[in-house]
């Protein structure tokens, strides 16, 4: 079982999300816990992380698995979850 870490970006997009789309990606973080890797998954190309999909979501993440720490960077809609 991963210990789940928030970023403060994170934090700050989480609770602008609505209350039918809050509830899903809650989730599927939860979820991340148990499965760093599930299924639909992508490596990100040219930075670190992971990123899954949640409806029109997006949540962007690292995986320490030496550590077994799960770190939420970004959580977001598609348009500009990707820049930093």
């Amino acid at each position: 079982m991963y210990e789940l870490q928030y970023k403060k970006k994170a934090i700050k997009a989480l609770a602008k999300i609505n209350a039918p789309y809050y509830s899903d990606i809650i989730k599927a973080i939860d979820e991340l816990a148990e499965n760093p890797r599930p299924f639909g998954y992508k490596k990100l190309t040219g930075r670190n992380g992971y990123r899954i999909r949640v409806g029109t979501y997006r949540i962007i993440y690292d995986v320490f698995d030496t550590n077994l720490i799960i770190e939420i960077v970004n959580v977001g809609s598609r348009g500009g979850i990707y820049e930093d």
